[in-house]
């Protein structure tokens, strides 16, 4: 399935690295969030291992890798960044890490939840997945169903005003069963300059050529000039959805 119509009300990307959502998904984010979307992005970690220079301290690494989101973030579009600060390389899908997530879905109550493939070890001949990337994917996955959408468990953060939400779906990126695909062709140079942003990690290579020969690879023979690709769970029909929002939202 292709797409260029569905525009969610809100969305969040859950990735367990600052720059893992400009590889993967912020071509749809930025198109979402140009049609009027509430978009933000959760990590899971602040990449603090993730510049190879012995003269940088932790603090100082987590410090520069927040300051490269959240300007990546500004250039898409996007109105949030919460950075949940978990250990980079040692990422561990608990009950804890499962208990922020259901704190910041039933917080931002997002229509659609996108997040990585638990399932994805081999992603190519020369790459293995990081474990931190099935980690926040199985996470995720756990905190949107069925924890979110279940008053009775987490229910102490009805305390904070957080009652149980169910997202309609779930984009899985970095799947080896793609099925449904957005069109980036508006939000290709967007994607690009953003990833461009996390300059600790591109050094000196420019993500645009490649960039833009994946976009091209996964938009071929869909109609598209450049597109992301997803795996989609439909958690909530439209009926039920539209149900759900005039129960939320009466008269």
């Amino acid at each position: 399935m292709t797409s260029n119509s569905y525009i969610p009300e809100s969305a969040i990307a859950i990735t367990a690295h600052p720059d893992d959502a400009e590889f993967l998904c912020t071509g749809t984010m930025a198109r979402w969030a140009k049609a009027g979307s509430h978009c933000a992005y959760i990590l899971c970690t602040s990449g603090d291992v993730g510049i190879d220079d012995p003269g940088l301290t932790r603090e100082e690494v987590i410090r520069i890798r927040e300051e490269e989101a959240q300007i990546a973030a500004k250039i898409a579009g996007i109105h949030e960044v919460v950075f949940l600060r978990e250990p980079d390389g040692l990422l561990e899908a608990t009950l804890e890490l499962r208990r922020k997530l259901v704190r910041e879905i039933r917080r931002l109550q997002p229509e659609v939840v996108i997040c990585g493939d638990p399932t994805a070890f081999f992603m190519s001949e020369d790459y293995i997945n990081h474990p931190d990337h099935r980690a926040a994917a199985l996470a995720s996955l756990e905190a949107v169903f069925p924890a979110a959408g279940q008053p009775l468990l987490f229910a102490d953060l009805e305390k904070e005003g957080l009652f149980a939400h169910k997202p309609r779906k779930v984009y899985i990126m970095a799947s080896p069963d793609y099925d449904h695909y957005e069109s980036i062709d508006e939000t290709i140079a967007i994607k690009i300059d953003a990833l461009r942003a996390h300059k600790s990690q591109m050094r000196d290579w420019d993500p645009e050529e490649r960039m833009r020969e994946w976009g091209a690879e996964t938009a071929q023979g869909k109609g598209m000039q450049y597109a992301e690709a997803f795996r989609v769970i439909t958690l909530v029909d439209d009926e039920g959805w539209a149900k759900n929002h005039a129960q939320q939202n009466p008269g």
